[in-house]
């Protein structure tokens, strides 16, 4: 693996919040299957609706100011956690908010790089270890995906279908050197009818101008500052990420 992309799942804190979900229910699970080895059942019974009161159409979102600039709509008062990773000489802040309803939960995260770093390669390429390494944490299997925009920002939305964690409903956005990602997870076979209420609910406050991929200086090759490795393809821009020089007119 990369070592971008180590970093990208080191930064996710909110994978944790997700393996702690997981684990509590695998836990009710056993509990109703008698805890005696046998083969857990699951404790929500699926019932068609025929004719009966519509299904919920989801929890009310009230908006959450986070005091990292941004605003996002929550069902509940968020869990926050909050930690500093490791990279090279410095590290990277990163920051969850996550809340649960009606057995659904909802989550954002950020990461705030370097910005040589995230101007070293394409956006997309960011975007698409993002993804990838959330599929990977969970062991799950990209289902559909969409490039998308907020207020102009390159963004990424997705499904993952997981056997472990459920269906991840998600959005990745790059906002300057910030990586931000949304997700919904929920037990696909009860669905979560206000997923895509709250990935829209997403406001930026005062954000930065985004960044031009550039060719990195001598600097940003340097192992001991960004960790790069060996992997030298890393470090370099797609050719069509390279700003073109202006020609003097004569």
């Amino acid at each position: 693996m990369r070592p971008l992309s180590r970093l990208l799942l080191a930064s996710l804190t909110t994978l944790a919040l997700i393996a702690g979900a997981c684990a509590s229910q695998q836990k009710t699970d056993e509990t109703a299957g008698g805890g005696d080895g046998r083969q857990a059942v699951s404790t929500i019974e699926d019932v068609p609706n025929e004719g009966g009161p519509a299904a919920p159409t989801g929890p009310e979102f009230k908006p959450y100011d986070a005091p990292e600039g941004f605003v996002i709509g929550m069902p509940a008062e968020p869990q926050i956690a909050r930690k500093q990773v490791p990279l090279g000489a410095g590290t990277v802040a990163t920051a969850s908010y996550s809340a649960r309803a009606m057995e659904v939960l909802y989550s954002v995260s950020i990461a705030d790089y370097p910005e040589k770093l995230v101007a070293s390669r394409p956006p997309e390429a960011l975007l698409n270890e993002g993804r990838d390494g959330l599929a990977k944490e969970v062991q799950g299997t990209l289902k559909d995906e969409q490039d998308i925009t907020l207020d102009g920002y390159p963004g990424k939305a997705y499904t993952v279908s997981s056997p472990v964690a459920g269906e991840i409903k998600a959005r990745n956005f790059l906002v300057g050197p910030r990586l931000y990602t949304l997700l919904v997870l929920f037990n696909p076979n009860t669905g979560a009818p206000a997923a895509d209420a709250f990935l829209t609910s997403l406001k930026l406050v005062n954000p930065p101008p985004a960044l031009t991929s550039a060719t990195p200086d001598a600097g940003m090759m340097d192992a001991g500052t960004l960790d790069m490795g060996a992997d030298a393809g890393m470090a370099t821009p797609d050719a069509g990420s390279t700003t073109p020089r202006r020609r003097k007119t004569k």
